[in-house]
């Protein structure tokens, strides 16, 4: 398949793949002002936008709007991260012209009345209180925010002193101050013609302008280790070490290490924690590659008594894989490739999927790749190139967050 790439009056890159044989086509439109620019003391702006750009329009009311889309029968999901606010839709391909006005003035020309904030407020608020019930989920965002520097450390959620101070009159001025269409991408696959699409968003956005700079890195990582007191019956446990970037090419070999160690019930974390010793009931990896910064994530959830095993097995498992011993075996190598090309398999028959992937690929790379190109990089990796970047690679400095009745010791 061919993707076009184009840049747009306006200044906006976009990315599109025209999918023969397919009636639907997916939208991601990533716009700056994700949590990485919510200014310091205002944490929690990007929640309360992705939150107030759902609720209308300058032309229509929430209700007006929610209805608009629906009678075509399209979808709408805002969602921030770290520097984008990504608004998605999924619709049938013929009736594009009729949606997309609808979709551009979510951003072009939002609502954001004054008395849909303390709505929005609370339920942001809600969200955050929620975390009290998912032990789970703050240590992943405690063990985040002390691995990486900041803004990248933030959890999208907010802080609750930030959310409460956030005023009215900040978040109108602040969503037009956050605008640069340089820094934004329109993705677009399925059922598209490309230049049809061009010259319907060119229309649309002929008057949108803004230089906001892209937030820089500032300070430094404390890592290490942290506890944060728990009295119930459980433990959560999570490690971060440092991993290429995505841009890196030792990226794919990364993806196929923690595969070996996080691939499924054969995975060697599932095998050496859980059905050898029955230490936990769930334990996982996962790699995370972005364009500045990339770790690997591994968490087990167990109860008290076993909570220090746990994470001496799990460091144990994570140091050996880069030993001699730990070598990666042919089997392992196999069943970890094999599910990666079924993963990209799985991946190509989603146009929603792809539309997501074109905007990642872009930003952290600057270009973007086919699932051919992909499903090549996998083929030609070989298990002596695994192995050999397992001798040479290293974790730098662990953080290890744990959530219990009890601290733990990092051994």
């Amino acid at each position: 398949m061919t993707i076009h790439v184009s840049k747009l009056r306006c200044g906006m890159s976009l990315l599109v793949e025209p999918r023969a044989g397919v009636r639907s086509l997916a939208l991601s439109w990533l716009v700056p002002g994700g949590s990485a620019e919510d200014p310091a003391p205002r944490l929690g702006r990007a929640a309360l936008w992705t939150e107030l750009l759902m609720r209308g329009t300058q032309s229509l009311n929430s209700r007006e709007h929610a209805d608009a889309v629906d009678r075509l029968g399209a979808s709408r999901h805002l969602e921030n991260g770290a520097y984008f606010l990504r608004l998605s839709s999924i619709l049938l391909g013929e009736r594009l012209r009729a949606t997309l006005p609808l979709l551009t003035d979510m951003f072009l020309r939002p609502r954001l009345d004054e008395d849909a904030v303390e709505p929005a407020r609370d339920l942001a608020l809600q969200a955050i209180a929620s975390l009290a019930d998912d032990p789970q989920e703050r240590a992943v965002l405690a063990a985040r925010e002390r691995h990486y520097r900041p803004p990248l450390n933030r959890s999208g959620l907010g802080t609750e002193a930030g959310l409460n101070s956030i005023t009215h009159e900040e978040l109108v001025k602040g969503w037009h101050q956050a605008q640069n269409p340089a820094r934004s991408m329109f993705c677009a696959a399925g059922c598209v013609d490309p230049a049809e699409l061009a010259q319907q968003l060119d229309e649309l956005l002929a008057d949108w302008s803004g230089n906001n700079p892209e937030p820089a890195l500032t300070g430094e990582a404390p890592r290490g280790y942290a506890h944060e007191l728990d009295d119930t019956n459980q433990v959560q446990v999570v490690v971060v070490h440092d991993a290429p970037t995505e841009s890196s090419p030792d990226s794919l070999l990364e993806k196929i290490v923690v595969s070996v160690l996080s691939g499924g019930m054969s995975g060697r974390l599932f095998s050496e924690v859980r059905e050898k010793r029955g230490l936990c009931y769930s334990v996982s990896a996962g790699y995370r590659g972005d364009r500045d910064t990339g770790g690997v994530s591994a968490y087990v959830g167990t109860t008290p008594q076993r909570a220090q095993e746990s994470l001496d097995v799990l460091l144990a498992e994570l140091r050996r894989i880069q030993t001699p011993q730990g070598a990666i075996t042919p089997d392992e190598f196999e069943r970890a490739r094999t599910g990666m090309k079924s993963r990209l398999v799985f991946s190509g028959e989603s146009s929603a999927a792809r539309a997501a992937a074109l905007g990642s690929d872009y930003f952290r790379l600057g270009r973007c790749r086919t699932l051919e190109e992909l499903a090549r990089e996998v083929d030609e990796v070989t298990l002596d190139r695994v192995n050999e970047y397992l001798s040479r690679r290293t974790l730098g400095t662990l953080t290890v967050q744990t959530v219990g009745p009890a601290p733990l010791e990092v051994r």
